[in-house]
């Protein structure tokens, strides 16, 4: 059967924008088709810019062109983030003044997951960067004892009629957690949908304004909330944090196969080692915590387990966490522990932001998603 752009066309009315909800020739997303013999090169614009939905999106345009013309035609499609005018599709459609949402994971819980997703967020918002914190551990939310603002609860405003959230402020994080909305003694009993929904509501029900990064902490494990999360919120990556003992590797190994699976497909950006080493008090003596030699440096939980892990896995070794005493503290009296200027616990994150800095760049020089601005705010409104 002869390849016809009216064909093309007819055929790519049926793929359908997955957060916008209509035809991607409708929307104008089909920037360009070339078709040179039995070859059909097709250029689409999507409006989530995370891997699994231009995936998806890519694999509908390639079953419906094979379906128009034939399994023998070779269809090459290019996927790539949004560009143009608020106008109707200019922007994502959740969350769509954030420039950057990863999500934080563990295989298992008592990594110190939350910690690091605490200090991390504290820490990007020190360096000057606008950071969002969205604590989705429905069953043992932390990050209001972490943040020192467990007696807040977030204000409710209006916007263009709707009633929406105003995330609690602390230490320049934007943050909302479940443990706002329940009695912290109570245990939080809730099936799958009923904590998806919730989860759902801190994203797309909060006025989060413009940011340049969200972090969500996540539940241990690989359950409802992660697929639920992966449906509902356009990631631009997952960290996946452990300890380097071979119970937690296995446990992380999973996490990181999680966000692999072709049906998630969201970049895993890095493994963080945490509790990687121990120094004590007589040991550090007034010196800065990286310059403890290798030979002074306690391994309780194993040596090296997460960086073999991510050399095995070919992700990235973001940084190995020390141990320190203080972090823990620090957790504990909600102030978390980077913001304590050249003390080891705040030295014990340093490598860790860099990091995170570094990949930050490379995400935004990579495939930067529209991010609106003030004035794309008020005509989305």
């Amino acid at each position: 059967m002869a390849i016809t752009e009216e064909g093309l066309y007819k055929a790519l009315s049926k793929v359908i924008e997955p957060d916008l909800k209509k035809d991607i020739v409708e929307l104008d997303l089909v920037k360009d088709v070339t078709v040179d013999e039995n070859v059909v090169t097709v250029i689409v614009e999507v409006s989530n810019p995370a891997l699994h939905n231009r995936k998806r999106v890519e694999e509908a345009v390639k079953f419906q062109i094979k379906q128009e013309f034939g399994g023998d035609v070779l269809v090459r499609v290019s996927v790539r983030p949004i560009s143009g005018d608020v106008a109707g599709k200019g922007l994502r459609k959740v969350l769509p003044f954030v420039k950057h949402i990863i999500a934080v994971a563990s295989g298992k819980g008592g990594v110190g997951k939350s910690t690091i997703t605490a200090n991390l967020a504290a820490g990007l918002a020190q360096r000057g960067l606008k950071v969002g914190l969205v604590d989705a551990d429905i069953y043992g939310p932390s990050m209001p004892m972490m943040f020192d603002v467990q007696q807040e609860r977030p204000q409710v405003k209006q916007v263009d009629g709707k009633n929406m959230i105003v995330p609690v402020e602390n230490y320049g994080v934007q943050l909302l957690s479940i443990g706002f909305f329940a009695d912290p003694s109570q245990a939080i009993a809730w099936r799958g949908p009923m904590a998806s929904k919730a989860l759902d509501q801190l994203f797309k029900d909060a006025d989060w304004g413009h940011l340049d990064v969200m972090l969500v902490d996540l539940p241990p494990g690989t359950g409802d909330i992660h697929l639920s999360l992966v449906q509902a919120v356009p990631l631009s990556g997952a960290i996946v944090v452990s300890t380097p003992q071979p119970v937690a590797l296995i446990d992380a190994r999973k996490g990181v196969g999680l966000f692999q699976l072709p049906s998630i497909n969201v970049p895993v950006l890095g493994i963080v080692e945490n509790m990687s080493w121990f120094a004590p008090a007589e040991t550090l003596n007034g010196r800065a915590l990286m310059d403890i030699p290798e030979n002074e440096r306690h391994y309780i939980f194993g040596k090296s387990g997460a960086r073999n892990l991510a050399d095995e896995l070919k992700v990235p070794l973001l940084a190995e966490v020390p141990l320190v005493q203080s972090v823990r503290e620090a957790a504990d009296v909600g102030r978390p522990a980077v913001l304590q200027d050249g003390t080891p616990a705040a030295q014990a994150f340093t490598p860790l932001l860099d990091a995170m800095q570094a990949v930050l760049g490379k995400l935004e020089h990579a495939a930067p998603a529209k991010v609106a601005s003030a004035s794309d705010e008020m005509a989305v409104r």
